[in-house]
């Protein structure tokens, strides 16, 4: 597997793959589980190059104390992407990412301020900006995102037709524990009595007749509700355990 982290690496290695290869994208900010890994496998079953970037990506923090703490496993994380036969990490910093600071910067000015937008200023902001960069320097064919964030997904699905984007953006359905909690990077921040509460989340989202039921019965238990909502045949819902903020939706 090759390592990359400057930007003009990853340039000069974008020129020299062939024509006839299908680049596949996994974007990822690290951190990285099972949900991950099934995303590798559907790039590595469809594409003949499959490319990895991990960057925790700052301007989709409204808290950069939360930024701060976001989990870092890198080391981890290039083991289990050797493992899964990926070709390219790209591994880049800030200062490669945002070489001229954060001045330029992609809005959405509909989706984007509902549902996590609403509760996250500038949160989808700094997750367009940085996928639309990754875009240009990787230049791949296909990219690869997980279900669990739906609001992002359609977000990013809606920028690549908005700009004339030849990517094929691929769905992958939310992988989850045996128990129905969504796999998360966030769940290692939660504490054990926290984590037998989270999976109350996709219970309640799945059971309820009504999207105003569920963020009542939700409240009732305890938890801090960000919204439940009802769009585009899913039951969207984010939930607050402490310092943690966990996402889920339900197809209705």
């Amino acid at each position: 597997m090759i390592e990359l982290q400057l930007s003009e690496q990853m340039r000069q290695w974008r020129k020299q793959v062939s024509l006839k290869k299908v680049i596949g994208l996994v974007p990822t900010m690290g951190a990285l589980h099972e949900g991950h890994l099934s995303l590798l496998k559907k790039a590595r079953e469809e594409c003949d190059v499959v490319v990895v970037s991990i960057f925790v990506n700052p301007t989709q923090f409204e808290d950069s104390n939360d930024w701060a703490i976001y989990p870092k496993t890198l080391s981890q994380d290039i083991s289990l992407l050797k493992t899964a036969g990926v070709d390219v990490a790209f591994l880049p910093t800030v200062d490669q990412i945002y070489p001229e600071g954060d001045h330029f910067q992609l809005t959405e000015d509909s989706l984007s301020r509902l549902f996590c937008g609403a509760h996250r200023p500038g949160h989808f902001r700094g997750v367009l900006t940085v996928v639309m960069k990754l875009f240009h320097l990787i230049k791949p064919h296909q990219a690869y995102f997980g279900e669990k964030d739906f609001q992002q997904l359609q977000l990013i699905k809606g920028m690549v037709e908005a700009f004339f984007m030849d990517i094929k953006i691929c769905p992958c359905p939310t992988v989850r524990e045996a128990d129905g909690l969504a796999l998360s990077s966030r769940n290692s921040q939660l504490t054990l009595e926290q984590r037998s509460q989270a999976v109350e989340l996709h219970k309640i989202l799945q059971v309820s007749p009504s999207a105003s039921s569920a963020k009542s019965v939700l409240s009732q238990k305890g938890f801090l509700v960000d919204y439940v909502e009802d769009y585009q045949g899913r039951r969207l819902g984010a939930i607050r355990l402490g310092k943690v903020r966990l996402i889920d939706n339900v197809i209705l």
